[in-house]
């Protein structure tokens, strides 16, 4: 299942995209999208029942897609996840993952403006692959895994370089005010065969920056929910973005930085397409 949060005739709601229409679950009786996550198999089998009941739908066109998760408790983040984004940073290759985090006031869903702010002169882009957490739990076990996964979706770790490399904190960097566009829909666990097979790629007024597939993450979801676990509860809703392959823009020569009016595309191979215009502050 394809699942989103919408807005219609002024109301807020999760669906479930069909096509091209979009059916609410309030009629199932979830009124939000971490209450569906936070409902498990059996918020599964009741939405299930409910599309075969024939419920209205509303065209895709009519309707303003939000981020899928639109205030997560937790928004986790992996730097230097991919070896060749790793050496083209000049960073040694991490022995244990590096992990930052955005608060949710950073989210906007597909359609929605990265803001460029004004204290900063150097924003990047970052395309990633995310996983949202289904069941919670600590010490989760790597063989676990799949267990406490919902789905995934496309994610753009927006960064402001300056920002970032102020101190070896990362966060301000990271959080910005819309520097974490995501959607345009979770798609559910059962739908991706491998989530360690997929091509990853942004592109930025139709040209392709960063090209790569999640075979080569370092650190692999089993290992980062494991990792993650064993130091905090991961609870339903929470998001783990895994990182970001070679192409960023402070990398190239000269450097690629967004600029006002960037039309940027993150795609991971069946997740579709997470679009954002890029304006000023």
């Amino acid at each position: 299942m394809k699942f989103v949060t919408f807005v219609h005739d002024g109301a807020i709601e999760a669906g479930v995209l069909r096509g091209e229409s979009v059916t609410g679950l309030s009629g199932a009786g979830y009124a939000d999208m971490l209450s569906v996550i936070a409902g498990a198999r059996e918020a599964r089998v009741r939405i299930e029942s409910y599309l075969e009941s024939s419920p209205v739908s509303v065209p895709l066109a009519s309707v303003k897609l939000r981020a899928p998760v639109p205030k997560p408790n937790k928004i986790i983040c992996v730097g230097l996840n991919y070896r060749d984004h790793a050496e083209e940073s000049n960073m040694e290759i991490p022995k244990v993952p590096t992990i930052f985090c955005k608060f949710a006031t950073a989210v906007i869903g597909p359609g929605d403006g990265i803001v460029l702010p004004k204290v900063s002169s150097k924003p990047d882009y970052e395309a990633e692959m995310a996983v949202v957490i289904g069941e919670g739990g600590r010490n989760i076990e790597a063989g676990d895994w799949s267990r406490h996964v919902f789905g995934y979706m496309n994610l753009n770790d927006v960064s402001a370089r300056d920002y970032q490399m102020a101190t070896t904190q990362w966060l301000m960097g990271k959080t910005f005010d819309t520097f974490a566009p995501m959607g345009p829909y979770i798609v559910s666990a059962d739908e991706i065969a491998d989530p360690h097979d997929l091509d990853i790629k942004i592109t930025i007024n139709g040209e392709v920056l960063q090209s790569s597939n999640t075979k080569h993450l370092i650190f692999r979801i089993p290992d980062l929910i494991a990792y993650l676990s064993s130091v905090f509860t991961l609870e339903p809703g929470d998001i783990i973005s895994t990182g970001t392959p070679a192409g960023v823009g402070f990398a190239r020569k000269p450097p690629r930085w967004l600029t006002a009016g960037d039309d940027v595309v993150v795609s991971v191979q069946g997740l579709g397409e997470l679009r954002n215009p890029v304006i000023a502050e």
